[in-house]
């Protein structure tokens, strides 16, 4: 396989993941609400990046770094956003 072709498979979930991601952040700032988000979605979306990653075995590479490591906290951030919009319409 081309050498272009390899490279362009690492870039594209490095760009791909996180601004997906990102989508589904600004709407919940957007709309402030939670509504429909669920916590445990994306808190198994950033374990399942954490593992990519380690399976990868690339732990310098920025496609690896930014793809999954920087998608995984992005979903962390979602997830906790939604365990304290959960938490503080439980009253």
């Amino acid at each position: 396989m081309s050498h272009f072709i390899i490279e362009l498979s690492g870039w594209l979930p490095a760009i791909i993941f996180p601004a997906a991601t990102l989508i589904q952040l600004v709407a919940i700032l957007r709309s402030n609400t939670i509504k429909g988000v669920s916590p445990l979605t994306w808190t198994l979306f950033g374990i399942a990046n954490i593992s990519v990653y380690i399976y990868t075995e690339k732990y310098f590479a920025v496609q690896t770094i930014v793809g999954f490591l920087g998608t995984a906290l992005l979903d962390f951030i979602i997830a906790a956003m939604a365990i304290k919009g959960q938490a503080s319409q439980k009253i």
